[in-house]
């Protein structure tokens, strides 16, 4: 299969993201956007800052991506098809793809995928292995982000997991608005 990166990182700046639903790849996008707020919004449960305080989790970048995508793809239904998780490990290795990890001495306990384009970190999915570890992901990549200057963290859909976070939803235009922005920024992620 040819990947052309370009068309892809194209398509994630005008506001698309990709899907696989019943093998069939597509670009989608929504009427509807769900964001991680970077600035006070941002908030979690206290009982995760007693985890925090404890320090359990090492934060990594792209220690084990592949992991974490083969993580995030691991549910009863998923939209992480082979040929996207193929996209996926082409934008990584181009610098595009990352993965924000969570580890327990030698084990992945949990870990978020998204791509980085300039501005805009992309949320693509999250999972965990060990309780809380994508949720120190989650508090740890907002920090990440802040301390790099980025100016949007897309969530895509919303869901009662994000809004524990301060995940909120806009119209697509106020989104565009924000990504085109974003996409003036020069951040770098690693």
């Amino acid at each position: 299969m040819k990947i052309n990166l370009s068309s892809i990182i194209e398509g994630y700046s005008q506001g698309y993201f990709l899907m696989s639903e019943d093998d069939q790849l597509d670009w989608y996008s929504s009427r509807q956007r769900s964001l991680i707020p970077l600035d006070n919004r941002f908030r979690y449960p206290k009982s995760l800052q007693r985890v925090l305080n404890q320090e359990r989790f090492a934060v990594a970048i792209n220690r084990d991506f592949e992991a974490v995508c083969q993580g995030c793809a691991d549910r009863d239904r998923t939209w992480i098809s082979e040929e996207l998780m193929d996209i996926y490990f082409a934008l990584h290795e181009a610098g595009w793809a990352h993965s924000f990890e969570t580890w327990q001495g030698d084990e992945l306990a949990g870990g978020i995928l998204g791509i980085a384009i300039k501005g805009a970190f992309i949320g693509e999915s999250m999972f965990y292995r060990i309780t809380e570890g994508s949720k120190v992901a989650m508090v740890k990549l907002v920090e990440h982000l802040r301390n790099r200057q980025y100016g949007l963290f897309d969530a895509q859909l919303q869901n009662p997991h994000l809004e524990r976070f301060g995940s909120y939803v806009i119209s697509s235009a106020k989104y565009k608005s924000l990504l085109s922005a974003a996409m003036t920024q020069n951040c770098f992620f690693v």
